[in-house]
């Protein structure tokens, strides 16, 4: 069952600055929709898994159709064939399926009979009447139908067993491409189905959309409201019936006459009650459609009524306004005409507005342009799509009961620029929707991929950091409350919220409920007036430093150093090693350190051990800088290290070898010690623990500080490539990370040679850089 956080849990908006207030643990709620999740793979970082099932042209389907007619063949579809990996992916059925094409399974079969409407469906042996309650709320609107069911296909006409359907998914429109093999048994279709024995839309529908999440079994359990945003790209809004406000009938009124989608259901206690039929009719656990609202004249009183209609086709209430209801003889003739009244079980009837919010829990309002449903007139509302993902390790932080992360999630920015235009409020306001959508989580079911619990908070940015777009750091959340967020964590696809502001700039951190859980999401942003939203973005760039006359003497410190010292080479950890006989030391090549005369104590001292290391040669290859670094770094207990390999010592070589001998000499080797001893005193700052290791959602300050400003996704790439499965980056990782940014920052500044922040690179050079970074 999913969970959700009750906005009367939740602490209140406009606390003191120094007391945000946790996040409240999740509480047991009620919808229609399994929920949880773990994280999927860490490669997510730089490869998006938002791989489109079909191409999202509709010259796909024509080329396609019209290659089936010049060959004269029916379509089978390669990516969801007619077998049963497209069926179930956690279990078998008992019976064998026989997949048919319509003109297989009846005589005369038509795509639609006298025009698509509710009656249309009905609901098989899968639990998708989330699925079907939004389709029939669909065809109230023929414009929106026709939209998502092209309306040019047929049985007859141009046949080639080939049909497609469009679906809004995370902010574009895809065309699904299927054949029109269905699953049958004793000749009768097994899933959705027509009243009509003869007509497959509906069915062909419910195929379109399996394909779109993988299976027909990722279709079992979801909320109305993830369809209905399916075949709309609209927004929804959730009201819990009991909580709801008092001009409710007058909200449901202008959402159907704005062509609105809206569905509602019972929750229930406990799992068992799922679709389990309470003594009035009604089913528990289970999706209805709403599919009008009248007033009617009833013994010289108006009441309220409101529509609704079971996907079922069957199982309807039994109460008053019900199909059979005794008094509907005190009805004058003309009234029932107009609400249609007619006996059969259809599974769509009328109850009394009392009786619905008496039986009903929640609504769900699918608005097709977020208009303000409130108010009196239509309202055209300005809309900003952001995508991004939360990566483990990196920025999946969680909610702000976890302090030491959340600062680490997505952020984005809002600008509120322009206040509302309503003469009747005084307030200096902007009304604004927020909307947080996980993505694929439905499709990646049979990976074990579940809904994760989300929701998130806005802040409002201070007036000197307006228009800096820097990433906001721990010490801004812990001492600021946020001005805003959504009433729930709750495991549904999408969170959203309306909400009315001065106009100012904010941010919006939306995050999973938990820590470490990894996805994608689409944040939407709805307002009346003019916003901007994006995200926040470091520039990447990398610290110059500034040269100065004389540089500052090197300190060393005993190889016996303890964990408050600096790492250092000293003539004992090199003792016996001496490679480099009198005469050749004698004759050996002596470079300098720097450019003055006289070198201090602790330079001679330097050129000493270096004599010891290189040899003969006066250089130090890949096999004996590795030797010297374990050496040294294996005597600080305090710092975890596996040892620096080989092809880490190389990179190194790499970095610092300005001759291109492969090899270090004097002045090379200095210059990398130096920004070794400096990288570890980042890494001990970080290491709070003293664990010898860092956690990887530190390692962006840690970069940062090391004067390299990077983005997101290079953030994600570095937790990908460096951080162990419990998100630690030991010190020899650590090093190896700072060594391969300073080379790359400092190979394209090489190729930079205008400063634009652009370079050509031909094939050789290119592999040149690569093959030796």
């Amino acid at each position: 069952m999913p969970t959700v956080i009750s906005a009367s849990m939740a602490p209140q908006t406009g606390a003191e600055p120094r007391s945000p207030g946790p996040v409240p643990h999740p509480a047991q709620g009620k919808t229609t929709e399994a929920g949880g999740g773990q994280p999927s793979g860490i490669y997510s970082a730089i490869i998006s898994r938002n791989f489109p099932i079909i191409g999202v042209k509709e010259k796909t389907f024509e080329q396609l159709h019209k290659k089936c007619l010049e060959k004269k063949v029916l379509y089978l579809d390669p990516e969801f064939p007619p077998d049963e990996t497209s069926l179930f992916y956690s279990q078998k059925f008992p019976i064998q399926f026989i997949w048919k094409r319509p003109p297989e399974i009846c005589e005369n079969p038509r795509f639609i009979i006298g025009g698509a409407n509710r009656t249309d469906i009905c609901q098989g042996d899968l639990g998708d009447c989330w699925f079907l309650a939004a389709i029939a709320c669909l065809t109230l609107n023929e414009h929106l139908l026709f939209r998502v069911i092209p309306h040019d296909q047929s049985f007859t006409e141009n046949y080639a067993g080939i049909f497609h359907f469009q679906f809004w998914r995370y902010g574009d429109w895809v065309d699904v491409v299927i054949d029109d093999c269905l699953p049958t048994y004793n000749n009768q279709l097994v899933f959705t189905k027509s009243n009509h024995r003869n007509e497959f839309w509906s069915a062909l529908l419910e195929k379109a959309y399996a394909k779109l999440h993988g299976s027909y079994e990722a279709l079992k359990g979801g909320n109305t409201t993830e369809a209905m945003e399916d075949f709309t790209g609209g927004v929804t809004e959730f009201f819990e019936i009991k909580d709801a406000p008092r001009d409710m009938y007058k909200i449901m009124k202008k959402a159907i006459e704005r062509g609105s989608l809206m569905g509602c259901s019972i929750d229930t206690i406990v799992p068992v009650q799922y679709e389990t039929r309470m003594a009035c009719g009604l089913v528990k656990g289970h999706a209805y459609s709403v599919t009008g609202l009248e007033e009617a004249l009833f013994k010289g009183e108006k009441v309220r009524l409101v529509r609704l209609r079971n996907p079922w086709g069957q199982v309807e209430w039994n109460g008053s306004w019900s199909d059979s209801w005794k008094d509907w003889s005190f009805v004058d003739k003309d009234e029932k005409a107009r609400l249609q009244h007619q006996v059969t079980e259809d599974g769509e009837f009328w109850m009394s507005y009392d009786d619905f919010i008496y039986h009903f829990t929640k609504l769900e309002i699918c608005n097709l342009t977020a208009d303000a449903l409130e108010s009196d007139k239509l309202q055209t509302w300005t809309v900003s799509v952001n995508e991004g993902r939360w990566v483990r390790g990196c920025s999946a932080g969680g909610c702000r009961n976890f302090p030491d992360t959340f600062w680490t999630n997505p952020q984005y920015r809002l600008k509120l620029l322009e206040e509302d235009d309503d003469p009747d409020d005084s307030e200096v306001i902007c009304s604004f929707l927020v909307a947080l959508m996980q993505k694929n989580r439905r499709k990646d079911r049979k990976l074990g991929a579940n809904l994760f619990t989300i929701g998130f908070a806005i802040y409002e940015v201070p007036k000197e950091m307006h228009g800096n777009k820097q990433h906001l750091q721990k010490d801004f959340f812990l001492y600021n409350a946020s001005k805003a967020r959504s009433k729930t964590y709750i495991n549904m696809r999408e969170v959203s919220q309306r909400f009315r502001l001065p106009p100012s700039e904010y941010v919006i951190v939306p995050s999973t409920y938990e820590p470490h859980q990894e996805g994608e999401f689409i944040l939407r942003v709805f307002s009346e007036k003019r916003n901007l939203s994006e995200e926040v973005e470091n520039t990447i760039s990398v610290d110059r430093p500034v040269k100065k006359k004389k540089a500052k003497p090197i300190i060393f410190v005993s190889d016996r150093a303890n964990s408050n010292k600096e790492l250092g080479v000293d003539q004992e950890s090199e003792e016996g090693k001496d490679k480099t006989s009198p005469e050749k030391q004698e004759r050996s090549p002596q470079p300098r350190l720097n450019n003055t005369d006289q070198e201090s104590e602790e330079q001679q001292q330097f050129r000493n051990i270096f004599k010891q290391i290189a040899g003969d040669d006066m250089e130090i290859s890949a096999d004996e800088l590795k030797n010297v670094l374990n050496k040294v770094v294996n005597k600080h207990k305090d710092l975890k290290t596996r040892g620096f390999t080989l092809e880490s010592c190389r990179s190194m070589i790499a970095l610092m070898d300005t001759d291109g001998s492969g090899r270090l000499n004097l002045q090379e080797f200095h210059h990398l010690w130096k920004k070794i001893k400096a990288w570890q005193k980042i890494f001990k700052h970080y290491d709070t623990d003293q664990s010898g290791t860092i956690n990887s959602y530190e390692m962006r300050n840690a970069v940062n500080d090391a004067g390299f400003h990077l983005n997101s996704q290079l953030y994600d790439i570095i937790t990908m490539r460096y951080a162990d499965k419990h998100m630690n980056i030991d010190f020899d990782s650590f090093i190896c990370c700072f060594v391969r940014l300073e080379g790359m920052f400092r190979a394209f500044n090489a190729f930079d040679k205008d400063g634009d922040g652009i370079i050509k690179l031909n094939v050789l050079e290119w592999l040149q850089l690569t093959m030796y970074a």
